[in-house]
């Protein structure tokens, strides 16, 4: 059986990978549409898993930290 700190741990090594890759994603949406012409079917891409990043960010804040707002 897995402890509260080791579920704990495992929380904050995930929102800290989604938050990384949320970051990634906005610098290849940013380098993508400096680019001209750029590939609008590919931004939208990125940026709907952006978009699924944050919420899914939001759903690891709303378990780590209960108590607050999100």
């Amino acid at each position: 059986m897995e402890t509260s700190g080791h579920i704990d741990t495992v929380l904050r090594q995930q929102l800290a990978m989604k938050r990384q890759e949320h970051q990634d994603l906005d610098q290849a949406i940013e380098a993508l549409l400096s680019i001209s012409p750029f590939d609008q079917l590919q931004a939208t891409r990125l940026k709907k898993k952006k978009l699924q990043l944050k919420d899914e960010i939001k759903a690891l804040e709303a378990k780590l930290f209960p108590d607050s707002i999100a």
